[in-house]
């Protein structure tokens, strides 16, 4: 493994096990904040390397849908998980987060400033 790798799926890691219950993050806001803007295809790959259980369901694409497709059990998994912790799926999208009459966008979907 080289140096890059291993400080990138590091950080990659660390931000996931980070992200609120109930809240998402796109790959390339986890690879901006990880300090590698241009790395979002490398953030699934840093996501299956890692020996400790991270909470993935919540890493969604940059328009909010779910990564997997529709049919697929993993879309079912990461919907279902996604439900379970408060999150809005619609069309395979996720909504909002936890929603609170706020018109505060950051209160709806929680991302890096």
């Amino acid at each position: 493994m080289s140096i890059f790798q291993a400080q990138f799926d590091e950080a990659v890691w660390r931000i996931v096990a980070n992200i609120p219950s109930g809240q998402v993050m796109a790959y390339g806001e986890i690879a901006r904040t990880a300090g590698f803007p241009r790395h979002a295809r490398m953030v699934s790959k840093a996501l299956s390397r890692s020996n400790t259980k991270l909470p993935w369901h919540r890493v969604v694409r940059s328009d909010r849908s779910l990564a997997f497709p529709v049919e697929s059990e993993e879309f079912a998994i990461q919907k279902n998980r996604l439900m379970s912790e408060g999150a809005v799926v619609l069309n395979g999208k996720v909504t909002a987060v936890k929603p609170d009459n706020s018109d505060d966008l950051d209160v709806l979907i929680w991302g890096p400033d």
